[in-house]
């Protein structure tokens, strides 16, 4: 079973990825993009670093992607992203010849990248969203244009109105606080499973302390 989480900054994907590990019996394949060279500088003038930041994200989730069909002859996988994004944040950043040399390349590698079983879209409100990105206080993040988390927010509920290569879930979580929330984290968990048909969530005992 192969289990991805999206959706925009903030929104609380690599923490329900780490929840759900131990319920679903999986291993984690989570984004790395602090190791991205260009992102603080991109933060802060979009229009200047947005090539480059685009760039090194698509190779270094391409790789790691392709990892995904050996994690899967272990047992599950649950990742905290889709590499089917890089591609929504391309069309926000980039334009012109840029824009159509990252498509022709995103293109070429997608089709080498395995599908999920379910793809779970995790959404919020923008004020939501500038308000937990707020909170987990990552320097980099400090100077996120509110605007582009509102652009981003709107393009999420644009793509996922399409029809999709993988089933979706959607969870409205603008009052779900799965970290903190037991009750939360067992009802996300069993509509998950359900989706999946993988029958009913049991909670671990001990839960243990989320955060």
């Amino acid at each position: 079973m192969y289990l991805a989480l999206d959706g925009v900054i903030g929104v609380g994907k690599t923490s329900l990825a780490r929840l759900l590990q131990p319920t679903l019996g999986a291993q984690l394949l989570l984004e790395v993009f602090e190791e991205n060279p260009f992102l603080s500088d991109f933060y802060g003038d979009r229009a200047r670093y947005a090539f480059q930041t685009q760039l090194f994200f698509l190779l270094s989730r391409y790789h790691q992607q392709r990892q995904a069909p050996d994690l899967l002859h272990q047992g599950s996988l649950v990742a905290d992203y889709t590499f089917a994004k890089d591609a929504l944040f391309a069309g926000i950043n980039l334009t012109g010849d840029e824009l159509t040399l990252y498509t022709r390349l995103h293109t070429a590698l997608a089709d080498k990248i395995p599908k999920p079983d379910l793809v779970v879209y995790l959404r919020a409100p923008t004020p939501v969203l500038l308000d937990r990105i707020a909170r987990r206080g990552r320097p980099y993040e400090q100077q996120m244009d509110p605007a582009y988390i509102a652009t981003l927010n709107h393009a999420y509920d644009d793509y996922f109105a399409q029809p999709a290569a993988s089933p979706v879930l959607t969870l409205d979580c603008q009052d779900l606080d799965f970290v903190n929330r037991p009750a939360d984290l067992a009802c996300v968990a069993e509509r998950i499973q359900g989706a999946l048909g993988a029958g009913s969530y049991q909670a671990p005992l001990p839960l243990g302390n989320a955060a």
